[in-house]
């Protein structure tokens, strides 16, 4: 069974609701994977301890999970943390036209409504971030109820969009929201990272940016691996479009296939070379592969930063 097969997506629309299944997928699988031994200590759940109380056990999640946890109230907020989407034209790849696709874009939202409700349910604050050639969107974090629905909103908004043309600016976004964040924070980063551009100095330089705020760094690269980075075509002429600026180019895919590889692959490696270098968490996110891979990225983060 594929991903796309574990969801109804025509009812893609409510965003809050299939995050809480994401979420709840994702935490029961915990029990079942190499990644049980993490502390997934939700403030409002805690293991439960033989001679406590019973009356807090949360029976639902011992149904689940075969496991006993007690319900826990934290006011205290352990984390802030901001997500940053680039909403650019290139993120709008793959045309909706495949059944049961995604595009970058729709991904990102996804994993993001997925990861804030993982958050809301450890009682963390969040904020969110869109740009594209601009910051469109900047909220301070929160941790409360309203805040992660008005959060959705802007979300399940950006689902809808189908805009075309619109730049991006990456680095000179990055460099902005860098000087707007102002309490230390775990920023957490949804991009393709193109750029229309041979000189990638100044978008390394935007995500130093960051680290030299003080602030903990996760870059989610988010492809579609098959197309983008492996440029697996059928061996027959295309039109290649280039969503942002419009360019049309004719050709035989093979003719490029090895060059094209060889690029990519190229920028890939220094992209992740230079994330190292600055002590940022680089994730690949192949919006083939779901949202799980990007809540376990968040939840190796979330325990280092313990």
């Amino acid at each position: 069974m594929s991903f796309f097969d574990q969801y109804d997506l025509r009812q893609i629309e409510n965003i809050e609701l299939l995050a809480k299944q994401v979420v709840e997928g994702f935490i029961i699988g915990l029990h079942k994977s190499p990644f049980h031994g993490f502390s997934v200590e939700f403030a409002e759940h805690r293991l439960y301890n033989p001679g406590e109380s019973t009356k807090d056990i949360d029976w639902k999640v011992y149904a689940r999970t075969d496991k006993m946890f007690s319900k826990k109230f934290e006011e205290e907020t352990n984390l802030r943390c901001q997500i940053l989407i680039d909403t650019s034209s290139s993120m709008y790849y793959p045309e909706q036209n495949k059944s049961g696709a995604f595009n970058k874009l729709k991904f990102s939202a996804l994993a993001a409504a997925s990861l804030m409700n993982l958050l809301l349910k450890q009682r963390d604050a969040f904020g969110l971030s869109i740009f594209d050639s601009d910051v469109r969107i900047h909220t301070k974090a929160r941790s409360s109820t309203s805040h992660y629905r008005l959060l959705l909103t802007y979300l399940e908004q950006l689902i809808r969009d189908n805009k075309q043309g619109k730049e991006s600016a990456t680095a000179k976004a990055l460099h902005q929201l860098a000087e707007s964040i102002h309490r230390r924070s775990l920023v957490v980063i949804f991009s393709d990272m193109f750029e229309n551009t041979d000189n990638h100095d100044d978008l390394f330089s935007a995500l130093q940016h960051l680290k030299y705020a003080k602030h903990e760094v996760i870059l989610f690269h988010v492809t579609d691996k098959k197309d983008e980075l492996e440029f697996e075509f059928e061996n027959r002429p295309y039109l290649f479009i280039d969503v942002e600026s419009g360019e049309q180019v004719k050709l035989q895919s093979n003719q490029v296939k090895d060059l094209y590889v060889e690029k990519v692959k190229a920028y890939k490696e220094a992209l992740r070379l230079k994330c190292l270098q600055y002590k940022i968490d680089y994730a690949e996110a192949d919006i083939n592969e779901g949202f799980i891979p990007v809540l376990q990225s968040y939840m190796v983060k979330r325990n280092k930063m313990k």
